[in-house]
């Protein structure tokens, strides 16, 4: 038997194409969608010999709604823990797709002797097609035109449409990485350019709140060290006084509203892990700008009392002016662990006398916190959720992060994808409010000591298994996404897609056709660990849409080329 010199594979979005194994999925070539939906899959193809200026063609009715990325692919030192679980795909470092480059006209493809790679298709629907079943050609050809391959995925459009997303979801937006990566001046025009281009990534990937700098968040910083400058407020202090001005703020809020931020999380007003300084905080005395708090400033100190007695009525009055009362959250420290019950408690005493009408959220996951009243809207960890979803916490949020790598949904590098999509799941079944994570956008060392290269460095100078600390990375032209970025805003889909079937049939039948078949109910740490199971049961809830949504079935028109 002669072996092909070019193959290709229809594949879902789940598979993980690593450039040194045998591709084992098996072809995935239809799927469905909805109105108003963003789908992805993929085509993998591997060449015998080095094949350069590869071009692809796309021939479709969704030609306008299609983008084709290449999956690039990133190393990874610091895959996973040394006691990781068994829930992942390879624990090896080497080279990791990650990375959906854009494929630009003047750019082929290469193919690598005996690799699989693959390109990523993308069909934003976006509400204006007419339902029916549309074939997407995808063609491989050399330079000159000849074909090298042709695969042809079959995408059917149900006529139905996503609900708003109810989730508050947010992925902390690191402003400092921005201006150090792309060497700009910290709010300058140019600074301001590039956090928009990444606030619109985000709000496109249902992202709907945003982490607000009012002053340097304190996070993920050494003791004694600092991040760059990035604050939002201005501040003057004139003898026992503080004048406060919010012009970038205000630009801040216009900007992300404009672009479909809806929720604003005020950063930290104390320092991580126990709440026991002020976070970096400038202005202006005298004339000259110099530091007013930071590190050397204990939190319950007369001197920041002062400073937040005075700051948070006039940060009142802008939210009031600016109609967004319903719209902000605060926090008090990130993380604080059981032995530092009283320094949180002491700080969150500070702010609640001004802001007892605002929701202040912090990921903490033991439930003393929130036993003893010290937080009322506790995010704890998805693998320590079960104390606080057995005293029927309500409005309950949660996050993951580096530490959270046993059983439950994450999304590693080294994991399946399934991982985390399974998420959108878990989100629907326990009436999850929100969901935090740490990292979209963090590209320096643990504890900010450098800046790193996250086309090299994708472990924070190894420290986080790869995949942890962001999302996206810092491209030319602006954010280029990620495998897990797209796969992530997936969950979140299904999320809705569950929602909209409630509103048809109602939650018991939606949970029932959930665990349908499964031998055990899925919880955050147990779920099934085949991805096919994730595109079947997607499909059931988009028939059961499709079925309750009309009388009668097959009236889609199938469009022909």
């Amino acid at each position: 038997m002669v072996e092909r010199e070019f193959l290709t594979r229809s594949l879902s979005s789940l598979t993980k194409v690593f450039a040194d194994q045998e591709l084992k999925d098996k072809a995935i070539n239809k799927g469905s969608a909805l109105l108003n939906e963003s789908y992805s899959f993929q085509i993998a193809y591997k060449s015998r010999t080095l094949l350069k200026d590869i071009r692809v063609q796309v021939n479709s009715a969704f030609n306008e709604k299609i983008t084709v990325r290449s999956v690039g692919l990133v190393p990874s030192e610091l895959p996973c823990y040394h006691d990781h679980d068994d829930l992942i795909l390879k624990s090896t470092p080497g080279l990791y797709p990650d990375p959906l480059y854009p494929i630009y006209d003047t750019d082929g493809l290469i193919g690598f002797p005996d690799q699989w790679r693959s390109v990523w298709i993308t069909v934003d629907l976006q509400g204006d097609m007419i339902p029916g079943r549309y074939p997407i050609e995808v063609i491989f050809e050399k330079e000159n035109g000849e074909c090298l391959g042709k695969e042809v995925f079959e995408l059917e459009v149900i006529a139905a449409e996503l609900p708003q997303q109810k989730l508050i979801h947010t992925e902390w937006f690191h402003t400092d990485c921005l201006a150090t990566h792309y060497k700009v001046e910290v709010f300058s025009e140019e600074h301001w350019r590039r956090i928009e281009q990444f606030v619109v990534t985000a709000a496109k990937h249902g992202m709907n709140m945003i982490l607000t700098p009012i002053f340097t968040p304190p996070l993920d910083t050494e003791v004694g060290g600092e991040r760059p400058t990035v604050q939002l407020v201005a501040v003057e202090k004139s003898g026992e006084r503080y004048f406060f001005q919010f012009e970038k703020l205000k630009r801040w809020i216009d900007l992300c509203r404009k672009q479909g931020i809806k929720y604003f999380e005020f950063s930290h007003l104390f320092t991580q892990w126990g709440a026991k300084h002020a976070p970096k905080i400038v202005g202006y005395e005298n004339g000259e700008l110099k530091q007013l708090f930071g590190w050397e400033t204990d939190a319950t100190s007369l001197e920041y009392r002062d400073f937040l007695q005075q700051f948070l009525p006039s940060l009142l009055e802008f939210i009031n002016q600016n109609d967004l009362e319903d719209q902000c959250f605060f926090h008090v420290s990130d993380e604080p662990h059981l032995n530092q019950v009283e320094s949180y408690k002491n700080a969150s005493l500070i702010l609640q006398e001004y802001l007892k009408d605002f929701p202040v959220i912090d990921a903490l996951s033991d439930y003393t916190f929130y036993e003893k009243g010290i937080v009322k809207n506790p995010i704890p960890s998805n693998d320590q959720i079960n104390a606080f979803l057995e005293n029927g916490v309500e409005n309950l949020w949660t996050y993951y992060c580096c530490a959270q790598y046993k059983k439950v949904s994450n999304r590693f590098f080294s994991m399946p994808s399934f991982r985390n999509r399974v998420l959108g799941i878990q989100l629907y079944k326990y009436k999850i409010a929100g969901f935090l994570h740490w990292g979209y956008n963090f590209w320096y060392s643990q504890y900010s000591k450098k800046a790193i290269d996250p086309f090299k460095n994708t472990d924070a100078n190894y420290s986080f298994p790869s995949g942890d600390s962001f999302l996206v990375y810092p491209g030319e032209n602006g954010p280029i996404e990620s495998i897990r970025l797209e796969v992530l805003h997936e969950a979140l889909q299904d999320l809705r897609a569950l929602q909209l079937l409630e509103s048809l049939v109602g939650r018991e039948q939606v949970l029932a056709l959930l665990e349908e078949g499964l031998n055990d109910e899925i919880t955050f740490d147990l779920y099934p660990q085949d991805q096919e199971w994730y595109l079947y049961k997607r499909e059931q809830i988009n028939d059961k849409i499709k079925e309750k949504t009309f009388k009668s079935k097959g009236e889609g028109v199938v469009c022909q080329h």
